[in-house]
């Protein structure tokens, strides 16, 4: 049956029967917001390549953990900036149980219990060359990489947190954490892997940021193409099959096709990353139009729900809190 007897537009003609029908709706409950943290103590000092994000150690740092708290937002994703002189070539310093990330992560389960904590685990924040794994004749070696892995996650379990997620899409990346971890005790730490990390352009702010930026890429040589759907997917079930507890999913809203899929194949919980160079666009576009950037804001995360995501990472989270409250 068709038009006439059909009218959709009977199920748009107000706001309240809108609002009845709607499919989608985004909740503070599936925000997670990333955080970098530093060495020293009580750090706050803005971030310029990513608009409203802050470097943060100490007395700051847990202010800001209790802020995301009292929003609602149930989660943060630690990432590690460090200084050039505190990395090496062996990424020695991203398992320093005095490092920044494992530092906050004890006093954040700490101070605020409440909040999920989950830890980046990529060797570019470590290494002084600046790439996601160990070098070997001038390319990153995947099994010494997942040597040096083991020892990070460690690390970063010790200190309390809930969830690991790798991020260098190394081969065998999740078995290797899962057998380090439950070989340690550590069977309750689950891990989230950058399952589907395309080799994207819009990470350049994210880079900037944690001073991570190699002198010449290796990403296409890990990261997967983003050409390529079937890679992709590919990895996310392998990843899956090693005993994934989560998988993530990034840039957000160029990979929806892939959300889509994974989420019909898959039954594990699905992160989307909404990345630096997605969230610098559209705080650029409507810097002077407030009210059009919370449109846009919350137009691009009910999307990447749409898709199937279950959670989203997002440098907006603190916002959409306080728009969707």
């Amino acid at each position: 049956m068709t038009y006439p007897t059909h009218r959709l537009r009977r199920l748009r003609r107000t706001e309240g029967i809108r609002r009845m029908v709607r499919e989608t709706r985004p909740a503070v409950q599936d925000l997670i917001y990333p955080l970098f943290v530093t060495a020293g103590e009580n750090v706050r000092q803005p971030l310029p390549a990513i608009a409203g994000a802050s470097l943060l150690s100490g007395r700051p740092l847990i202010e800001e953990a209790r802020a995301v708290r009292d929003l609602g937002i149930p989660a943060i994703l630690l990432f590690a900036v460090l200084e050039d002189s505190d990395k090496d070539e062996s990424a020695a310093a991203g398992y320093d149980p005095d490092g920044p990330v494992q530092q906050s992560v004890h006093r954040i389960k700490n101070q605020v219990p409440e909040l999920v904590v989950i830890t980046d685990l990529c060797l570019c924040e470590y290494t002084s060359h600046g790439h996601c794994g160990l070098l070997e004749n001038g390319e990153i070696h995947n099994d010494r990489t997942l040597e040096c892995i083991r020892k990070v996650a460690l690390s970063h379990a010790r200190a309390g947190a809930d969830f690991i997620a790798p991020s260098g899409v190394m081969d065998g990346v999740v078995q290797a954490m899962r057998s380090a971890l439950d070989g340690d005790g550590f069977h309750n730490v689950a891990t989230m892997p950058y399952s589907a990390k395309f080799a994207s352009v819009l990470y350049g702010p994210f880079k900037s940021a944690t001073r991570s930026v190699p002198g010449e890429s290796k990403h296409a040589t890990h990261q997967v193409d983003v050409a390529n759907r079937r890679g992709a997917l590919h990895k996310i079930r392998q990843d899956v099959e090693e005993g994934a507890d989560a998988v993530i999913i990034k840039p957000a809203l160029t990979s929806l096709d892939i959300i889509v899929q994974a989420r019909a194949e898959t039954l594990v919980p699905i992160a989307a990353y909404n990345v630096s160079g997605e969230h610098q666009m559209l705080r650029s576009l409507y810097r002077d139009d407030p009210a059009s950037q919370t449109r846009a804001v919350l137009e691009a995360l009910t999307c990447i729900k749409r898709a199937g995501a279950d959670m989203v990472i997002t440098y907006f989270a603190k916002d959409i809190a306080g728009w969707i409250r």
